[in-house]
C-alpha cells in the first residue's frame, strides 16, 4: 500500500515522501496514529502544496539560524561552580545549565539543541556546538570558573 508520510517516521521517512508498506503496517499503525495519508491523487496534490510550503518555511528557518548562529560566535559564557582542589567540580555543568545561562544572555536555545556529549566535571574552557538547524550549527566558548 502506498502512504504519503504526515510525519517523520523513523527507518521510513521524512514528511511528505510516500513511501509503501505492508497493508497491515498502514491500517493499524500509520493510518490511526495519523502519521500518513493514503496516497490518493488529491492527497498527493495536497502534499505537494505542503511540500512547497516547508521548502519555503525551512528556507527561512535556516536564514534565521545562520543569524543566529553569527550573533552566538561572540558569546562567551562564565559559569561558576564549586570545585575541590584538583579542579574537579563538585557536581557538573550539564546542557541545561549551558541553556539557561545563554537565556540570561538574551538567547532563548532549547537544551536539547545543546550537543554537550557528556557533563563537564572540571574548571577550564570548552567549545560547545550547537545545532540550531539541521543544517547549521554554532559554537559558544564556555569558561567554568571555581565559586568562591
Amino acid at each position: 500500500m502506498e502512504v504519503i508520510l504526515r510525519e517523520d517516521v523513523p527507518k521510513l521517512g521524512q514528511r511528505g515522501d510516500i513511501v509503501t508498506v505492508k497493508d497491515g503496517y498502514a491500517r493499524n499503525y500509520l493510518l490511526p496514529r495519523q502519521l500518513a495519508l493514503a496516497a490518493t491523487e488529491a492527497n498527493r496534490q495536497q502534499v505537494a502544496d505542503m511540500k512547497a510550503a516547508g521548502v519555503r518555511r525551512r528556507a527561512q528557518e535556516k536564514s534565521g539560524a545562520e543569524s543566529l548562529a553569527a550573533q552566538l560566535a561572540q558569546v562567551e559564557l562564565t559559569l561558576r561552580a564549586k570545585a575541590g582542589e584538583s579542579d574537579q567540580l563538585f557536581g557538573s555543568v550539564t546542557a541545561m545549565n549551558i541553556a539557561e545561562a545563554l537565556e540570561a544572555k538574551g538567547f532563548s536555545i532549547e537544551k536539547r539543541k545543546v550537543l554537550l556529549e557528556e557533563p563537564i566535571k572540571t574548571l577550564g574552557e570548552y567549545q560547545i556546538p550547537l545545532r540550531l538547524h539541521a543544517d547549521v550549527t554554532a559554537t559558544v566558548k564556555v569558561t567554568v570558573v571555581r565559586e568562591e
